[in-house]
């Protein structure tokens, strides 16, 4: 599909919807609201709207792309699923979990988005436009964060815009996203194991499955699904995690009561509220960039339920750019 001459913006609506099919349909990118982050989305088995994905975010091509589905037996004509997988789908679908699953032999993703991989990342998200759109289009979506790769993930319409304006086709606005941290990723091709931390807290999906998940390290080399690079997420200024204050010259971003300082400050969560704080993580980061700080402070966040996945994002933000 040819690009527009501008990136169109139309307020979430049974129309907005119908426009965003037709232009995933001829190959277009659209940008569209789930319940963790904006996602941007193109025909998962269309070649050439993936390489136009890859190359509107500046994504590396061996980073994998998530397949969005609109239900439980869409998923099952894109992977293959274990027992485990099963348990998973039937608890936390739709939702903010991703499976990692072995690939039908018609899976309906084209190579390019599987990155080389014999595996395939699915979800079934649980936002009203994102599963109405899946199903309007009626086959497998590969969405994954709509912004500038490494850049800060995207939880509105504004965010989308500030990043890909111009490089996409259509962005279907409908308000902030509710999570705001992407969605948890599991691999059940063996031994369950979390890929990246997420929506849905460790702890709870440990306990649908009876028994703790294996972790998987981070890779630079070639990551089996997206997050796994050890710099990712990253805003322009550098971090400093765990301040206990700011230093002069540095911004802060607070996590419960914050200390007395002059300088540009945002709150994740002035009550210490994991949930409010994951809502918040992306847009208080871009925020801060905007503000023209170099350096950012960064208070402590518990490590316990959406902590984990707050964590992750801070320590690849404040990783060394490459």
């Amino acid at each position: 599909m040819t690009a527009q001459p501008a990136t169109r913006v139309l307020k979430a609506d049974q129309d907005a919807i119908a426009a965003a099919a037709r232009c995933l349909a001829e190959g277009g990118l659209v940008a569209f609201p789930t319940e963790t982050v904006y996602g941007l989305g193109a025909d998962a088995g269309n070649g050439e709207a993936v390489a136009r994905l890859y190359a509107a975010k500046g994504r590396p091509s061996f980073n994998p792309l998530i397949a969005h589905v609109a239900h439980v037996d869409a998923a099952r004509r894109v992977g293959v699923f274990t027992p485990a997988a099963e348990k998973l789908a039937a608890t936390f679908w739709p939702g903010p979990l991703t499976l990692v699953l072995s690939k039908q032999a018609d899976c309906g993703v084209a190579d390019l988005a599987l990155a080389g991989l014999d595996t395939v990342a699915i979800r079934v998200p649980s936002h009203r436009v994102a599963s109405t759109l899946l199903k309007e289009f009626g086959r497998p979506v590969v969405a994954p964060s709509a912004n500038r790769s490494g850049h800060i993930s995207p939880t509105s319409a504004a965010h989308v815009l500030a990043d890909l304006r111009g490089r996409i086709d259509l962005v279907i606005d409908a308000g902030p996203c509710e999570v705001g941290v992407e969605s948890t990723i599991v691999s059940c091709t063996d031994e369950p194991s979390l890929l990246r931390p997420g929506g849905v807290a460790r702890e709870a999906i440990e306990g649908v499955l009876g028994a703790a998940l294996a972790t998987s390290a981070s890779t630079d080399e070639a990551p089996v699904a997206p997050g796994m690079l050890s710099s990712h997420y990253a805003p322009k200024a550098m971090l400093r995690l765990d301040a206990d204050a700011a230093h002069p010259g540095e911004a802060l971003l607070a996590f419960g009561p914050a200390p007395s300082f002059s300088g540009t400050t945002f709150n994740l969560s002035p009550s210490r509220d994991l949930i409010e704080a994951a809502a918040n993580l992306f847009s208080h980061l871009r925020a801060l960039d905007a503000s023209g700080a170099k350096r950012i402070a960064v208070m402590k966040v518990p490590h316990d339920g959406l902590g984990e996945a707050i964590n992750d994002r801070l320590k690849r933000a404040a990783a060394p750019k490459r």
